[in-house]
C-alpha cells in the first residue's frame, strides 16, 4: 500500500516466542513450500515458511489458504499479528499472507515493486527476527533500519530491495493485512 512515506516504524513487538519457534525449526522446514521462489523471480534466492497465502486471483474475491507453515508457527505468529493489528490498524480486516522469509548470506532481492492489486490495498508489515550489520534494506532508495524486535510497515508501491552481505542469514516475519474498508470500497 502506498502509505506516503517509504516506511513507517511501528515500534517494539512481542516477537520472542516467534523467534524461539523459528530457531527450533529443522532446516528442511524452510524447503517445504517453494511456491514464492518458483512464482516470483525476485524471491528465487530466498527460503520461506509460508503460513497463509493467496495468489490474489479474482481480487478482491480471493481465497486465502492455510499452508504447512501454519503447523510450524501459527500458534505463536497469530498472537503477534493480532497485537500489531490491534495497536496500529482498524479491526475487521483480513490477513492474506504471512510467512517467515530467509535471505541467505551473500544473496540479494533486487529492487522491485509489488504490483498485484492486493498489494495496493494491504499493509505489508515486517518484523525482523534475525539480522546482521551487513544487511541493507532499502525502500525508494532510502535505507531502512529493520531492528530486531520492532515492526515496520513498508511502502511496497515504491521500489524496495534487500542485500545480505553478512555471514548469517536474515529472517523477517512478513504479513499482509487488508482492512475491511479497503475491500468494500473496490
Amino acid at each position: 500500500m502506498d502509505i506516503g512515506d517509504p516506511y513507517r516504524e511501528l515500534g517494539p513487538v512481542p516477537m520472542q516466542p516467534l523467534l524461539d519457534a523459528v530457531l527450533a525449526l529443522p532446516a528442511e522446514a524452510w524447503l517445504e513450500n517453494e511456491q514464492r521462489q518458483n512464482d516470483y523471480d525476485v524471491h528465487r534466492r530466498t527460503e520461506s515458511i509460508v503460513l497463509l497465502f493467496t495468489d490474489g486471483e479474482g481480487w478482491p474475491d480471493i481465497t486465502v489458504s492455510r499452508e504447512g507453515g501454519w503447523d510450524h508457527l501459527g500458534d505463536v505468529a497469530l498472537p503477534l499479528m493480532e497485537s500489531i493489528i490491534r495497536e496500529h490498524y482498524p479491526p475487521g480486516g483480513t490477513i492474506i499472507r504471512a510467512m517467515a522469509a530467509k535471505l541467505l548470506p551473500g544473496e540479494v532481492i533486487t529492487p522491485h515493486r509489488d504490483s498485484h492489486p492486493s498489494f495496493h490495498h494491504g499493509h505489508r508489515i515486517h518484523v525482523p527476527l534475525i539480522t546482521n550489520p551487513r544487511v541493507r534494506f532499502t525502500v525508494d532508495g532510502r535505507p531502512m533500519p529493520m531492528r530486531v524486535g520492532e515492526a515496520f510497515e513498508i511502502n511496497n508501491q515504491k521500489a524496495h530491495s534487500v542485500m545480505n552481505k553478512g555471514a548469517e542469514p536474515r529472517v523477517n516475519f512478513i504479513f499482509d493485512y487488508v482492512p475491511k474498508e479497503r475491500t468494500e470500497s473496490i
